[in-house]
């Protein structure tokens, strides 16, 4: 099933047990012995593969091995390329997916059968590795044979046009940059520009007896190896153009989101965090009663989800079962970022571990107050920004023109901090969108009325309010961003807010306990690591800048299924979050994300049915980042 598609499967109950294959494909010993020892072989192969290339004694052996009467096991080439396909393979493997076992199959079982076919004849016979590599081949077969129900795991999502022309561009550039290398090295002279061409397109197979045959290239080992590297990288950009996870393209359907809204309405006020739900790069996965709803996004082979599950409380169960179902059938490692304790409790009852991420600081407007000796910092720093002449307007993004969102969408862009978009848990992704009218937008002024910074605000609920964005111009007074909070939260009442949730406060007890006194040593030499990394990321400011709200803190967890997933999570979080930026690549027929112009009549063309408030069919470029203890506010 596509990521794209919204699931709904029956409902089933769970345990804490953690099924290693589907439910009803009880796999015997036997066939999990024989699923891991064909992983293992692919490990081992990769492993030889690369020291045959680095040890000339190591390659000598295979490449007299791989020519005249001799063979080799299965992938055994000698070669870097060789090397990446049995580590992917290996890992897919490991992942138990169907489509890597019909292809390792394909692959090794007309090989045994053709190393079976040349022993009968006496030139083969007499060399007794060949019987060793057909017995190899032949047991990764039978391994394959015996474990081929354990490899359930249906295919994730594939760019098959972006992984041809990446495949096709790097083929060219290395058989170019090859073919020019072998030119300025070769030893012999006057050889044609066709064997040129063809030793390096075999060189990029195997540093082994491949290219051998032509005595009119004599090229030094270091160009063979730096061919075979070249070409390695370009199977490895293959492989991540084929299966990388989509940027910018809508997986949250029309009739999916509009759902989500209705579950919103009647129970957005349980999570500060349920709107984000509704980002249009996360797929949904539904109760069997449609009740609720699990959005998540999959990154490097990790399902993540971000916040509770949207809708009835009750309904949970069934969403969490269906999706964990979902994250089965893909093989996928599951994941929740930023749940609170009452979600992470139902969680944990279907198999799901809990860590403490932080926690989130939430103002009540009826306990907000600038009065007392406490507040004097706040509210001088108010003060001062106030006297410079600055001013705030809050809107409703409904009640802003198009033309005047445009322009505050651009200043957004504008006042980013670097090319990176961040956010996922706790970002929509998009600024200005027609479908997000209730989200407040928060526009400040100095005082010779030119813009200086914007704050973007999506519903909690019918009376709260959760930070999104946050945007000022560098060159502007410091202190504005308090300043427009503190506005925000002493004006709260003319538009009808009563709570406001701030940012994400990473490790926000550590550092609080840290300092105290009797604070353990093990706990302060943890803070002291923190502390230390807050150079590069906001980690204690983040948590001092929002403590002077003296804001109400509510825990918020990171949930896995297995401790040995973590730093696997971690980077697909990383990645999620836009802390980690892969390689940007091609996208064949696809242009770039840009707002559609609007319809001659004025009004933004309608992606929905009729009677439901319009969205442009492609997102702009989002202004973004409600900041993290992770995500540095720009």
């Amino acid at each position: 099933m596509s990521v794209q598609q919204s699931v709904l499967v029956p409902e089933q109950r769970n345990t804490r047990s953690r099924p290693t294959h589907p439910p009803g494909r009880q796999a015997t010993a036997a066939r999990l012995r024989a699923a891991t020892l064909t992983v293992w072989y692919l490990r081992l192969l990769a492993t030889l593969n690369l020291v045959a290339v680095v040890s000339l004694t190591f390659r000598q052996e295979v490449i007299e091995h791989n020519g005249g009467p001799y063979f080799t096991p299965y992938l055994a080439t000698a070669g870097l390329v060789s090397a990446a396909l049995a580590l992917f393979l290996a890992v897919v493997m490991r992942r138990r997916k169907r489509a890597a076992w019909i292809f390792n199959l394909l692959l090794a079982g007309p090989l045994f059968v053709l190393y079976t076919a040349a022993l009968t004849q006496d030139r083969y016979q007499r060399h007794g590795f060949n019987w060793l590599s057909t017995v190899l081949t032949g047991l990764f077969v039978a391994a394959l044979l015996v474990g081929r129900k354990e490899f359930h795991a249906v295919g994730d999502r594939s760019n098959p046009r972006l992984a041809v022309a990446v495949g096709t561009g790097g083929l060219l550039i290395g058989a170019t940059l090859g073919t020019l290398l072998v030119s300025v090295t070769n030893q012999v002279t006057g050889t044609p520009l066709s064997d040129r061409v063809a030793y390096t397109l075999l060189r990029g197979v195997s540093v082994g007896p491949l290219a051998d045959r032509f005595d009119s290239v004599a090229a030094p080992r270091w160009v063979d190896v730096l061919i075979n590297a070249m070409m390695a990288a370009t199977f490895l950009l293959v492989l991540y153009a084929c299966f990388r996870s989509p940027r910018g393209r809508e997986l949250l359907g029309a009739p999916d989101e509009d759902r989500l809204r209705e579950l919103l309405v009647r129970h957005g006020e349980r999570d500060s965090l349920g709107y984000f739900a509704l980002r249009r790069d996360k797929a949904v996965v539904w109760s069997p009663t449609g009740k609720a709803a699990i959005a998540y996004r999959v990154v490097g082979g990790v399902t993540l989800a971000s916040g509770d599950p949207i809708g009835d409380p009750e309904a949970w169960p069934g969403a969490i079962d269906a999706w964990l179902r979902e994250a089965r059938r893909h093989a996928w490692t599951p994941a929740v970022m930023g749940a609170s304790e009452e979600a992470g409790t139902i969680y944990a009852r279907h198999g799901l571990d809990a860590l403490e991420l932080g926690d989130e600081a939430i103002v009540d407007r009826a306990d907000f107050t600038l009065e007392g000796r406490a507040m004097r910092g706040v509210r001088q720093a108010h003060n001062r920004v106030r006297r410079a002449g600055h001013t705030v307007r809050i809107r409703r993004h409904a009640e802003i023109p198009r033309a005047e969102m445009d322009a505050l969408t651009d200043l957004a862009d504008r006042w980013r901090d670097g090319e990176t978009e961040r956010g996922f848990s706790m970002a929509l992704g998009r600024l200005g969108d027609p479908a997000d009218g209730r989200c407040v937008m928060l526009e400040c002024h100095d005082g010779d009325g030119e813009p200086r910074a914007v704050l973007s605000f999506v519903p909690w609920g019918e009376r709260g309010l959760s930070l999104d964005l946050m945007r000022r111009d560098r060159n502007s007074e410091n202190g504005l961003m308090e300043f427009m909070v503190i506005e925000l939260l002493l004006r709260a009442e003319d538009i009808g807010v009563s709570r406001v949730s701030l940012n994400f406060a990473m490790f926000r007890s550590v550092f609080e306990r840290g300092g105290r006194l009797g604070a353990g040593p093990v706990l302060r030499l943890w803070c002291s690591l923190l502390t230390f990394l807050s150079r590069w990321w906001q980690l204690e400011s983040l948590y001092r800048a929002n403590a002077k709200y003296r804001p109400v803190w509510e825990p918020r967890y990171l949930l896995f299924e297995k401790s040995g997933d973590l730093p696997r999570i971690g980077v697909a979080a990383a990645r999620a979050e836009g802390f980690l930026a892969p390689p940007a690549l091609p996208r064949p027929g696809f242009g770039p994300l840009r707002r559609t112009p609007p319809a001659p009549d004025g009004a933004w063309p309608d992606r929905r049915r009729p009677g439901r408030l319009p969205a442009p069919p492609a997102e702009p470029r989002a202004a973004r980042s409600r900041p993290s203890s992770l995500s540095p506010r720009s």
